[in-house]
């Protein structure tokens, strides 16, 4: 029997419990728990309780009062609980469970009971769900029930779950459903698709569904029902709101997909048509007869099948939400088809999206529809089709039909052809351009069916076209950069071509076009430049600009006709040039502002006059010039920021002001444009003259955004805010026909601003503000989808509400500028002119209107609502809408610019009570307003104005706000009041706010209960971000809210179908769940750790997850699964991991993205807690699903986190395990790789174009997306990392690992040829990353197997026999196809592997050290320049300069570890003249970059070529800094050999003959020609890595380190001369010094005390003998001192200091060395008084100390006494320190006890007989000698250590210590007597063992020392002391006692005489002992004696 804590509580049938407003609480919480303990109990307990459980759990449901009405929370649970009661109890009593379900759904009769139906229809749906295969019997009667209770009732709520059940019961029972009940349920459902109640027609389309799936009993779609679902679905889909939308396109998906199943059809009534066979692998067709009788096709072809969908596009009067719902249908069908559907008949979908929607004349009338099916199509082709369907194959597939198909068709070449058009082959080059990107390295076959054609499409006559071609080229040369240079070349030909026959009379009649497209095309290239330097030469920038530069000077002379195009094509290639950045348009900017000038005059009286008699197209020509010009202006701004300095920036505002004028002046004029026919069809090419103004106007104001408002006067800044309020909010600024908006005011035929389809709508921003209540940490996820809805789902319902649409056309300029977001860059798409002005006005006020004073404030915002106000509107609704919403956004984002960047100026401006009374009136009236924008940008502006102002503003706003809730009943009105209440507490802060926030909180959970949708969404919203902004001072709130959230789980009204029909209809686009999810979120987070105290409420947390979480809803999951990730941080022993673990499995394989993203950051969060828990849960078959994720659809982030923390974490458990993952992916080939071999293998078109129509079956097993390649090869490069650096040497080697026991077959070292071949895979690759990962990983092997010993040789190393295939891997790095960083990375690999010592024999290096030495002597041939490696072409100059400072810091390497590795000095040492000057000209180049300056011209042998100019700094900066910290090592290391060649190198000679060679290391006084260079490199490292503490560590420390002992050697005065005594030199080097030693490291420390010291000993010697307080030596000192102080962390470091401190006194003979050695000892003597210091600091330095004391005397007369002065010092330093010691105990105090008798013995006798030592000291230091050891704790050895010395030393003749031994003996004595009964009971310790036979030693010592005749009286004390240890001794004497008769026996031979003396004169038996111990140690058995020889070894270890 279970124990009572198992079974189920019985119900409280209490009538308190139940009835009342606990009663849900309670029946809730009881549920919950029963459902937990159903799981757990005996089955036999469960069915003895089965009956009582089943009645309670259906009273429950259904009972009336006093039990509470079922909610959504109860009966969910309910029917839980019964599921979980008949998965183990006894199944038959379910029969009677469902019919007193459908006995209370039967009751038609009474009316009230629609809840309880709902609860019982519920039931029923849910245990259908699982048990209706086996209750078929109940089928007839649920679809009667349902049907008649959907038809006849009026509840939406009961229809809907009517409808859920009867779909629930179809998924298990259809097969029970007769005939004549299919046909009524389908007739019903169609009739319901058209139903009032969206959540109805919702449910229709679910069960249609289920009717027609998965069945094959014959009852299959008829071509009828298709059509007729489809019309009844468009019809719906009218009116219907989001989620009702995807529900019906997912009906269309599926009855439309399943006319491609393949079903059997009887051969004669095949129709005439020709149907395609669709599968062509059809397995059903087994037998030949059978084939014959049957034939198997599918309903529709595939185009039969999408015209159905377009024919319902095209159709006249189709609205536009129609339409964009039908691309929802789209995205369904496809998704419902799936990958291998689409990839199949990719070409077939192309064409019929081009030929059927596209091309279709109703689809191009007016330009926003061209823009909106561009958009729509895109978002199919792009994000659905290409991101997330096809494989890498699918794309190359994709490219190439796009190209042979659309691209090559232009123009038409052949009569009878006709070529695509404008229209088409602008979604195809979108489409192209974007899977380029994805492709990353286009393999050979893509490059040639792009290359061509896209520059051909560039000459095309339309500018959309155009401009697109420019961005397709581009992202082709950016992914494929190797075919940048030439392509670069080809355009600038053409386009040169065009610019001479533009002006001769005979050009084509296209040419002007044709010239702009091959100029667009050219910026957009010159644009890669930056991103991609390595591949283009300079020249061709600098000839673009010089072409631009002659055109403009040209333009003046020609008609205003050429002159544009030339003016535009010289401006636009200007604009791109300046993204090249600073270092390139530096020189140039002088020259830059001249032609700004010049195009810019201030206007003149002609340009304000009305009658100047100019032309229309001379005023075009003017406003172009202008614009263009500015364009220019805008990219320079955005791409120089350094180059704008006060000057500048003064120069441009000038310019800029004079456009501004121009274009003010211009408006005035009003030109009248010549009359066009009433409706402009769409295809009037060119701009009008409006267009043009608003271009130039846009130009301005973005300019002067980008500019900043420092430099600009302050009426300029008036005028500007003035001219940009009346753009955007006052009635003169709308331009469009006042006609026509005059009618749609009159005849009320204006709905909404959104919804207006003209492109313009009336002036309204493209600005959208995002959401600001979109809760802080989501925005990241989903692109801030409150919803979590798809993203392409939401980007085609964001499109109902986009009145405006972007296009890259509207801005050219955006060719040049792109949107580096992550990994993938997009094209900037800017609205159209008119738009666009608007938007950069609003950004403009926003920026500067916060800059501006209190009154300019005022005046400014009172204009604008002014404008906003103006009766003139009344005529203009649209207008007026427009104005409205402008200014709103206009103030919320000046409100946010004024918080965030100019809070504290904005308190006292925005924040005065004239502004907010001002401001907040606006606010009032839009914050009710019915368009949620309106209200979201009021309630934001709201929430900053009273963070801005005080106290006052904020209690009035919350006391009108809570009266705008109280009066106003208009459910907009009061969402917007609930959401300026969270805002306003939001922004105001916690503390501020503190105040208000129980009404704030009151009032929004008043709200949250109201009924009405929006209120609810809302006002839950607003507590959501309440609770977040309080955090801990909402606790007193939480069970109220939590008690609230469940009642809101509970309430009809908030269900998502529930509610009056109207409120239904609505709460699908306002779903209550998902925001109930975030409040418990924000619950969870503010009760902390805390959740682990109150039982209660974590009990009630715990359980509204877990039914969250079971909620079929998306957006509800994804929030549900937040709250468990903070679940599993404060209380993870109550949440169930491995069921967690199980459903987010499940999640990751669904098709809907926000639920993959929620389940792979749960798993992130999972995987870093504890990472081998998830390995025993998930095991490797998870890995691997994360891996497969990967390669389906890459764009999923996250994945990759996930997978590098696990192995990170488990990696050194199992390396081989993560290897043999990573090589199942490495084994695959990626579709590139495929195609190019197919297209090396075979050139013939037809054949290799086949490899799309492999069998679709195989494809997913053979290819592997390169990024999924690449991520393993990154995670080979993680796994090397990460198991070299834990330092478990058995995965490095075998002979250890046996050693150990260890098994080795999981060990990392036994897979090295694994991962030699997955590199050698990887560097055969297409793809240029995978193969510099390959590199990568092929060095990390040859790092960390270096020194691995081969387990089948002994003394061979594991890699000798793997050097074939490392050469293997290397050789494809110098194929033809190498990229310059691919070579750069080989030739640090070929220099890894030479110096790692695995071949040390230099004739055996073969291939690898050729290579290197090819790299060097390209490198060093001065004349070409060009550097060329294997068998690559010639690279561009910066290729080559990259190539060269790889292969220089390659050698570097081999430099540096040759000191290690000897053999390395035979590889390096033929080069070492060659190497000296390069290094020394890199480390020169590098200076000279980094100081920007060109002063070193000199030309020697390695200069950089003349094309070095100031653009090539800036790309191989980075290369330098990389590799001037080796070569600065190698040059070091040069130095201190004093190798010639360096020496001349430095002075920049060249070669080295013996005749100069002899006087090369000598001092001198001019330092040498590159001292001053090196040594201001270092200098600045130095100077920088003291300040830079953040910076990496270990890179920084080798740097630092390196340029430390580059200065060991630079200072010396063979380099320096006396450049360094210079005086300021000499002070900024030392004041580095000091604080270097404040700063760094030990290790660091060491080389800088090395530094000073040879600085000290060489360069101090040169300044006056007598030591001033600046001289080298005396700051030496000082920095050794501080460091002495402050040593903690390195047990050697004060030995290098002391050293110092001993160098520099050798190195004088004057007084000056007795003070450094006086400040040596004072030193010393702190580190022996410390205490703080866990380490020994002195133990390891006593040799420094001895150095000190033997220093000679100096020569001075009083140097003796200062001495000796010192000495005493000293002496009685250490005993006090002893002294003070007493009492205490721990291992600090007897560490310092030890070192301190130590140093004092080590004076003792240290110091020569000539110095005098008083009395009292050394009998007192004998005296605390002699204390300690009897004190027989651990010092005791050290005592015994030191009264050995000291008799050691009096014994050689020192006079001064002779009295130690009268001192030491008696206490030596009585320590043995002391240690007998130890010795005797065998428990001695061997640290006293160890002293004992100290003390023999010091007696032996002793005795040798004296004459004959005093031996005897020694004996006679000696003896009785040994015997004491012999007297009870037994038969195996202990090693003391045998120690102690070998000393007595060396006594008796030593001297016998005097032994045998002494030992008649003992008494009788200790005479008998000593003769029986004796006798037996020399005669006794030979195994006694064996030990007692070998044992005593063994007790002198420790000495």
């Amino acid at each position: 029997m279970a124990s009572e804590s198992d079974a189920v509580e019985p119900f409280q049938e209490v009538k308190e419990e139940v009835s009342g407003d606990n009663g849900t609480m309670y029946i809730y919480q009881w549920l919950s728990s029963t459902e937990k303990k159903l799981a757990s109990i005996p089955v036999e307990q469960l069915k003895a309780q089965q009956a009582d459980l089943e009645a309670s759990l259906l009273k429950i449901v259904l009972a009336a009062a006093p039990y509470p009405t079922p909610g959504r929370a109860t009966r969910n649970a309910v029917a839980r609980c019964l599921i979980r009661i008949y998965s183990r109890g006894e199944t038959r009593r379910l029969f009677d469970t469902l019919q007193s379900l459908m006995k209370v759904a039967t009751d038609f009769k009474s009316v009230d009971r629609d809840i309880y139906k709902t609860a019982a229809l519920s039931c029923v749906g849910d245990l259908m769900a699982v048990y209706g295969a086996q209750y078929m019997s109940f089928m007839a009667e649920i679809t009667v029930v349902t049907l008649k209770t959907s038809k006849s009732s009026s509840t939406a709520l009961l229809r809907y779950h009517a409808l859920l059940a009867l779909k629930k019961s179809l998924d298990t029972a259809k097969r029970a459903v007769t005939d004549s009940a299919f046909k009524d349920i389908l007739k019903q459902m169609k009739s319901f698709l058209n139903d009032k109640c969206s959540p109805v027609n919702r449910a229709a389309a679910e069960v249609l569904i289920s009717l027609f799936s998965g069945s094959d009993d014959g009852r299959n779609l008829i071509l009828g029902d298709v059509d007729s679902i489809l019309g009844l679905a468009v019809k719906s889909m009218e009116g219907a709101d989001q989620v009702t939308r995807q529900s019906l396109s997912r009906l269309v998906g599926h009855v439309l997909g399943s006319t491609q199943i393949e079903r059997a059809v009887s051969v004669p009534e095949i129709p005439h048509k020709n149907k395609k066979d669709m599968d062509a692998n059809d397995e059903r067709a087994s037998s030949p007869i059978q084939a014959a009788a049957e034939v198997t096709k599918s309903m529709l072809t595939p185009t039969e099948m999408l015209s159905h969908l377009s024919s319902h596009f095209n159709k006249p009067n189709t609205t536009r939400k129609l339409r964009i719902g039908l691309f929802d249908c789209y995205v369904a069908l496809f998704n419902n088809l799936g990958a291998v559907f689409v990839e199949n008949n990719y070409a077939l979908i192309v064409s019929h999206f081009l030929t059927e929607i596209v091309s279709n004349p109703r689809n191009n009338t007016t330009r926003y529809e061209v823009l909106l099916i561009r958009t729509l199509v895109g978002i199919v082709l792009r994000d659905l089709i290409g991101v997330r369907m096809l494989s890498e194959q699918g794309q190359i597939g994709a490219i190439r039909e796009l190209s042979t198909s659309y691209i090559k068709r232009w123009p038409a070449m052949m009569p009878g052809q006709t070529s695509p058009t404008s229209s088409v082959l602008v979604v195809v080059l979108r489409e192209v351009a974007g899977l380029l990107q994805q492709l990353g390295n286009a393999p050979p076959p893509v490059q040639d069916a792009l290359a061509e054609p896209l520059i051909t499409l560039l000459a095309h006559s339309s500018h959309t076209t155009r401009v697109t071609a420019s961005w397709a080229l581009r992202c082709f040369c950016y992914s494929t950069p190797l075919r940048l240079p030439k392509t670069i070349i080809t355009v600038i030909e053409m386009l040169q071509r065009d610019l001479t026959s533009i002006l001769s009379p005979a050009a084509p009649s296209d040419i002007d076009s044709r010239t702009l497209g091959h100029a667009y095309g050219l910026a957009a290239l010159v644009s890669i430049i930056r991103e991609r330097p390595l591949y283009v030469s300079y020249d061709v920038s600098a000839k673009v600009l010089d072409m631009s530069i002659q055109l403009l000077k040209r333009a003046g002379e020609h008609d205003v006709k050429i002159a544009s195009v030339e003016v535009e094509v010289s401006w636009i290639l200007i604009a791109s040039l300046m993204s090249l950045g600073p270092n390139f348009v530096r020189p140039h900017l002088p020259q830059l502002l001249v032609l700004w000038r010049n195009a810019l005059p201030k206007p003149t009286t002609k340009d304000s006059a009305n009658n100047a008699g100019r032309t229309l197209s001379e005023w075009m020509f003017l406003l172009q010039v202008r614009e263009s010009a500015l364009g220019a202006i805008h990219c320079f701004l955005q791409h120089n920021t350094t180059l704008v300095n006060l000057d500048v920036g003064r120069r441009i505002a000038s310019v800029l002001g004079n456009s501004l004028s121009f274009a003010n002046n211009f408006i005035t004029l009003n030109i009248e444009e010549p009359l066009e026919p009433p409706l402009p069809s769409t295809f009037k090419k060119g701009l009008s003259l409006k267009g043009r103004e608003a271009l130039l106007r846009r130009r301005v104001y973005q300019c002067f955004s980008i500019l900043g408002f420092s430099g600009i006067t302050d009426s300029t800044q008036s005028t500007l805010l003035q001219s940009v309020v009346s753009l955007f909010a006052s009635p003169e600024g709308y331009s469009g026909s006042t006609v026509q908006a005059a009618i749609a005011s009159s005849s009320g035929s204006f709905t909404s601003v959104w919804q207006s389809v003209d492109g313009y709508a009336y002036g309204v921003t493209f600005t959208e503000v995002a959401d600001d209540s979109v809760v802080a940490n989501d925005a990241a996820v989903n692109g801030g989808d409150k919803l979590n809805r798809d993203t392409v789902e939401l980007a085609i319902d964001k499109l109902l509400r986009k009145p405006v649409l972007a296009g890259c056309e509207h801005d050219p300029l955006s060719l040049c500028q792109i949107d580096v977001s992550k990994t993938e860059y997009r094209m900037v798409e800017s609205p159209p002119p008119a738009t666009s002005v608007v938007d950069s006005a609003i950004n403009l006020f926003a920026d500067l209107l916060p800059l501006q004073d209190l009154s300019s404030i005022i005046r400014t915002i009172t204009h604008l609502l002014d404008s906003v106000r103006s009766s003139k509107l009344e005529k203009n609704v649209g207008r007026k809408a427009a104005v409205l919403i402008n200014a709103a956004i206009a103030l919320v984002l000046t409100l946010r610019s004024a918080t965030t960047s100019h809070y504290r100026e904005s308190r006292d401006t925005f924040g005065s009570s004239q502004v907010t009374n001002l401001v907040s009136l606006f606010l009032k009236e839009t914050l009710v307003d019915g368009d949620h924008v309106l209200r979201s940008a009021s309630s934001e502006s709201i929430g900053r104005l009273a963070s801005l102002a005080g106290t006052n503003f904020l209690t009035s706003q919350m006391k009108s706000l809570y009266e705008e809730v109280v009066n106003n009943r208009d459910p907009y009105a009061r969402s917007g009041c609930a959401l300026a209440f969270g805002a306003v507490y939001d922004h105001v802060g916690g503390l501020a706010a503190g105040a208000v926030l129980k009404t704030t909180v009151g009032v929004l959970m008043s709200l949250s209960n109201d009924p009405h949708p929006v209120v609810h969404f809302f006002a839950l919203n607003a507590l959501a971000r309440v609770i977040n902004a309080a955090s801990l001072a909402y606790s007193p709130y939480v069970s109220k809210t939590l008690g609230m959230l469940l009642q809101v789980y509970s309430s009809e009204s908030h269900e998502p179908e529930g509610g009056t029909l109207s409120n239904a209809n609505l709460s699908g686009d306002y779903p209550a769940y998902p925001v109930v999810c975030q409040i418990i979120d924000a619950v969870i987070t503010v009760l902390g750790p805390d959740i682990q105290d109150s039982v209660k409420t974590r009990a009630l947390l715990l359980d509204l997850v877990h039914g969250f979480f079971l909620e079929d809803d998306q957006g509800v999951l994804v929030e549900a699964i937040k709250c468990q990730q903070h679940f599993l941080m404060f209380a993870p022993e109550y949440v169930n991991i491995p069921t967690l673990v199980n459903s987010f499995r499940g999640h990751l394989s669904s098709s809907r993205r926000p639920l993959k993203v929620a389940s792979i950051n749960a798993f992130y969060q999972l995987v870093q807690k504890d990472a081998l828990v998830m390995s025993k849960l998930g095991g490797d078959r998870l890995v691997e699903d994360l891996f497969g994720m990967l390669d389906d659809d890459s764009s999923v982030d996250g994945v990759r986190n996930v997978i590098t923390s696990w192995l990170e974490q488990t990696v050194v458990y199992n390396p081989s395990a993560w290897i043999d993952l990573c090589q199942r992916i490495m084994s695959r080939t990626t579709a590139s790789q495929q195609v190019t071999d197919a297209a090396n293998a075979r050139d013939d078109e037809g054949e290799s174009l086949n490899l799309g129509n492999q069998e679709d079956g195989g494809r997913s097993r053979q290819t592997s997306r390169w990024r999924t390649q690449l991520f393993a090869l990154q995670c080979l490069h993680h796994i090397c990392t990460v198991v070299s650096k834990s330092g478990r040497r058995e995965h490095l080697d075998i002979i250890f690992a046996k050693s150990r026991d260890i098994t080795t077959s999981g060990l990392l070292v036994t897979r090295v040829p694994d991962l030699i071949k997955m590199a050698f895979t990887a560097s055969t690759a297409y793809v240029t990353e995978i193969r510099l990962e390959g590199l990568i990983v092929l060095r990390d092997v040859i790092q960390i197997f270096a020194k691995s010993p081969d387990p089948a040789f002994e003394d061979a190393l594991l890699l000798e026999q793997h050097q074939a295939p490392i050469t293997a891997a290397l050789t494809p790095a110098f194929s033809t196809d190498s990229t310059p960083e691919i070579l750069a990375s080989a030739v640090h690999a070929c220099a890894t592997f030479v110096g790692c010592g695995v071949v040390k024999d230099v004739s055996r290096m073969g291939r690898i050290l050729k290579l290197l030495t090819v790299a060097l002597e390209q490198s060093k041939a001065p004349d070409s320049g060009m550097v060329s490696l294997g068998e690559t072409g010639e690279l561009s100059p910066n290729g080559s300069a990259m190539l060269r400072i790889s292969a220089l810091s390659a050698w570097a390497q081999l430099e540096v570890a040759s000191y290690q590795q000897a053999y390395l000095l035979d590889v390096v040492k033929p080069y070492r003249p060659i190497l000296a000057t390069m290094w020394i000209a890199a480390l020169r180049d590098y200076a000279s970059i980094r100081v920007d300056s060109e002063f070193l011209q000199d030309t020697s042998s390695a200069a950089l070529d003349s094309t070095y100019s100031s653009l090539g700094k800036e790309v191989l900066l980075p290369y330098y800094i990389d590799a001037w910290s080796i070569i600065l090592q190698a040059v070091a290391s040069s130095m201190q050999v004093k190798d010639p060649y360096i020496i001349a190198a430095m002075d920049g000679r060249e070669q080295v003959t013996p005749a100069t060679s002899d006087n090369l290391g000598g001092p001198r006084e001019e330092p040498t020609t590159f001292f001053y260079t090196v040594f201001g490199l270092v200098y600045e490292e130095l100077a920088e890595a003291s300040t830079d503490s953040l910076a990496n560590s270990a890179t920084h420390q080798a740097s630092v380190i390196a340029s430390l002992q580059a200065l060991k050697s630079l200072i010396r005065p063979e380099y320096a001369g006396k450049a360094i005594l210079d005086p300021t030199i000499f002070d900024e080097f030392i004041s580095v010094c000091y604080r270097l030693a404040m700063t760094e490291s030990a290790l660091v420390q060491i080389h800088l005390i090395e530094v000073l010291t040879v600085f000290a000993a060489s360069q101090g010697s040169r300044t006056s003998e007598n030591m001033s307080a600046s001289s080298p030596q005396s700051h030496c000192l000082r920095i050794c001192a501080h460091i002495l102080r402050h040593s903690t962390s390195h047990s050697s470091g004060p030995i290098i200091p002391f050293s110092a401190f001993a160098t520099v006194a050798a190195g004088t003979s004057t007084a000056f060395r007795e003070d450094v050695r006086s400040v040596g000892i004072l030193l010393y003597s702190e580190i022996l008084k410390d205490e703080s210091n866990e380490i020994d600091l002195a133990g390891p330095t006593f040799p420094s100390l001895k150095v000190l004391l033997d220093l000679p005397l100096a020569s001075n007369s009083d140097a003796q006494q200062r001495y000796q002065r010192l000495i005493h010092g000293l002496l009685s330093a250490c005993l006090l320190n002893i002294d003070e010691m007493r009492g205490r105990q721990g291992a600090a105090c007897t560490k310092k006890v030890k070192n301190n008798l130590l140093a004092a013995v080590l004076v003792l006798t240290a110091i020569s007989s000539t110095i005098k030592v008083g009395q009292a000291v050394v009998e007192h230091c004998c005296f605390l000698i002699s204390q300690k050891l009897l004190e027989t704790h651990e010092v005791s050895l050290t005592a015994a250590h030191c009264a050995r010395t000291l008799i050691a030393a009096s014994a050689s003749g020192n006079v001064l210590l002779r009295c130690c031994v009268k001192l030491l003996m008696p206490a030596l004595i009585e320590y043995i007597a002391k240690m007998v009964p130890l010795v005797n009971d065998g428990s001695i310790s061997e640290n006293h063992a160890t002293a004992i036979s100290e003390v023999w030693k010091a007696f032996a010592i002793f005795f040798g020392s004296l004459t004959e005749g005093a031996r005897t009286r020694l004996l006679g004390v000696f003896l009785p002391t040994i015997s004491l240890l012999l007297a009870n001794s037994q038969n195996s004497p202990s090693p003391v006692v045998a120690q102690s008769i070998k000393q007595l026996l060396s006594y008796a031979t030593i001297s016998p005489v005097a032994f045998k003396e002494a030992a008649s004169k003992l008494d009788a038996p200790t005479r008998e002992l000593l003769e029986i111990s004796v006798r037996r140690a020399v005669g006794g058995p030979q195994i006694t004696l064996a030990q007692n020889t070998v044992k005593p070894q063994i007790s002198l270890r420790s000495f």
